[in-house]
């Protein structure tokens, strides 16, 4: 199965109202093809599936690489962009920041436990790695910081405050990551949900390491 090769646009990406629209599609496009027929389906069928020409796909993205790399960005961002967005973004006005960092924990935990897109496109990423090393490339282009700005700008807020001490913004970003959501991303992997008892006794606990390394003393 042959990859489109990679046009690069002769000019800046289109913008306006109308131009976004059009992006939209193009990325819900190829996220729903990506998905049904992996990352061998080409750009001729991404744009007959999103109304528009090729043409107007290079001249948004440049290449395949590209409009992937839009598909993944979104997906991931998307559980904090939604159901625990508001409660991550309400920890630096909290009075209480434990209590505050557990119901923002197990409001974006629920979230990606129940974004089986994102899974999905986990397992197309693994599944076609070998023939095509551009997507772990473009997994994992961005900083953990880059990926999900939320939860970077949370704990930004949170340091600048001087409720937390973090040295290392990508690291700490990371940190909480694997203590709150990588567990349950490991365990959709393999196709099985982690009971709710166990994901509750891990967020707790979750929650007790990173503030017990990043909270002042």
């Amino acid at each position: 199965m042959s990859v489109d090769k990679e046009m690069s646009p002769q000019r800046p990406a289109p913008s306006g109202p109308r131009a976004e629209r059009k992006r939209e599609a193009i990325v819900k496009a190829a996220r729903d093809l990506f998905l049904s027929e992996g990352f061998g389906v080409g750009m001729d069928a991404i744009a007959a599936e999103a109304g528009v020409s090729k043409v107007t796909v290079y001249n948004h993205f440049g290449s395949k690489e590209s409009l992937f790399t839009a598909v993944v960005a979104g997906a991931l961002d998307r559980p904090v962009q939604q159901d625990s967005a508001a409660p991550l973004a309400r920890l630096a006005d909290a009075e209480d920041l434990r209590p505050a960092f557990v119901d923002a924990a197990r409001a974006w935990i629920e979230a990606v436990r129940n974004d089986r897109e994102v899974a999905a496109l986990r397992i197309l990423v693994a599944a076609e790695l070998h023939r095509f090393p551009e997507l772990g490339r473009a997994w994992h282009r961005d900083t953990p910081s880059g990926h999900h700005p939320v939860v970077a700008n949370t704990l930004r807020a949170l340091a600048d405050q001087g409720r937390l001490v973090i040295p290392d913004l990508e690291v700490a970003t990371l940190q909480l990551y694997a203590l709150l959501v990588h567990p349950h991303m490991v365990f959709g992997h393999y196709g099985t949900v982690m009971d709710d008892d166990l994901t509750e006794r891990l967020l707790i606990s979750g929650v007790d390491m990173f503030l017990g390394q990043y909270a002042p003393h």
